[in-house]
């Protein structure tokens, strides 16, 4: 489960952030996950819950996720598609000459604290 591994890097990330910043408190952490990260966002929640409550500083923190969508840049026609609903093969002009442009992504947003 590599969920927990990211949830103790962004832990480990907020409490190196805490202490430059002299933070008591985090109250929420604001993450962007890429459409097609291959995290499981129920899973990353139910991680980050268990681990917050080993922590001081985050004890009590939220997690909010915001998703970034999955697009495709298509080298054929010049044109961008969603990746999700269409895949590698461009819906425009059928050319399999296509790469990720965003939405695989692990993003720190925000640290919401006092």
């Amino acid at each position: 489960m590599h969920e927990l591994g990211i949830v103790f890097h962004i832990i480990k990330t907020v409490e190196r952030v805490g202490e430059e910043n002299q933070l008591s408190t985090v109250s929420s952490v604001t993450i962007q996950l890429g459409e097609v990260s291959g995290v499981v966002h129920h899973e990353l929640a139910d991680c980050w819950k268990w681990a917050v409550k080993k922590t001081e500083l985050l004890k009590n923190a939220e997690l909010l996720i915001e998703t970034i969508p999955a697009v495709t840049f298509c080298e054929g026609c010049d044109t961008t598609y969603e990746t999700v609903r269409h895949g590698r093969i461009c819906p425009h002009c059928g050319s399999g000459h296509t790469y990720l442009v965003q939405g695989n992504e692990i993003n720190l947003k925000e640290i919401a604290a006092c």
